[in-house]
């Protein structure tokens, strides 16, 4: 038996934390008691509002295989430092190179390199995470939560073809994990967000109101309690699903 005292809140790991709807879903869970163990390229910011985020920052390199190696051990020895269960991994950060200009990238200019950086911060660095991951999420009869985009589906006018294509393969991956994963109690969805307000937002956002059925644009905080949803018993039975997130927007 083990000396070291077992923390009985429950655990969420999660990537992309430092801003959008990362920040809101830390919040959001922070909220609930849950434990937040947060990944990004970024050492821990003072302007995170949140308690023991400090101690419970990772930072890691998405885009590096062997960074993501380095920071899965790192995320297992502080599980069993104090005797956690992880029952959540939140897959939520994402790179979306622009041209000068700000422009989007097209399959005819994104360079190769552009795209393999793409594909391995936002569809190889998941499924990398949930399989070393797997027998701690295994132990928490976890969930798995994979953020897609409503451009994985559609051609849109500010997401890059990388970008747009990598969350596509995202969401066949989330189905495919579901299949995989679920015989072992894991539960794996995927959120698709549409236009939501963040500090980034690109410009002429506003313009595509009109096209969105509510006539308004997202909030985190609503995207945030959709992840919540998902990682929850209320979702219990809920597996293999891509929730869109936008307003009406898909239809």
């Amino acid at each position: 038996m083990s000396d070291t005292p077992r923390d009985e809140r429950k655990t969420l790991v999660l990537t992309g934390a430092s801003r959008g709807i990362g920040h809101a879903t830390v919040k959001r869970f922070s909220r609930e008691g849950w434990r937040v163990i947060t990944c990004s390229r970024q050492d821990f910011s003072d302007d995170c509002p949140w308690p023991a985020g400090a101690e419970d920052h990772i930072r890691v390199d998405l885009s590096d295989q062997e960074d993501v190696g380095f920071a899965v051990s790192e995320i297992r020895q502080r599980l069993q430092a104090n005797g956690s269960q992880l029952n959540a991994l939140v897959n939520n950060a994402a790179i979306s190179p622009k041209i000068e200009g700000g422009a989007r990238m097209d399959s005819i200019r994104t360079p190769m390199h552009l795209w393999r950086d793409v594909f391995q911060v936002n569809f190889f660095a998941p499924i990398m995470l949930a399989r070393g991951l797997f027998k701690e999420l295994q132990n928490g009869r976890g969930s798995i939560v994979n953020v897609t985009s409503i451009v994985g589906s559609r051609v849109h006018p500010f997401a890059g073809t990388a970008y747009a294509t990598s969350k596509a393969a995202l969401n066949s991956l989330t189905r495919e994990m579901a299949a995989d994963f679920g015989p072992s109690g894991i539960r794996v969805n995927a959120i698709a967000p549409g236009e939501i307000e963040t500090a980034i937002l690109s410009p002429g956002t506003e313009d595509m109101i009109g096209d969105i059925p509510l006539r308004r644009l997202g909030q985190t905080k609503e995207v945030a309690d959709v992840i919540y949803f998902l990682c929850s018993e209320q979702s219990s039975y809920v597996s293999g699903s891509e929730l869109h997130i936008n307003g009406g927007q898909h239809v």
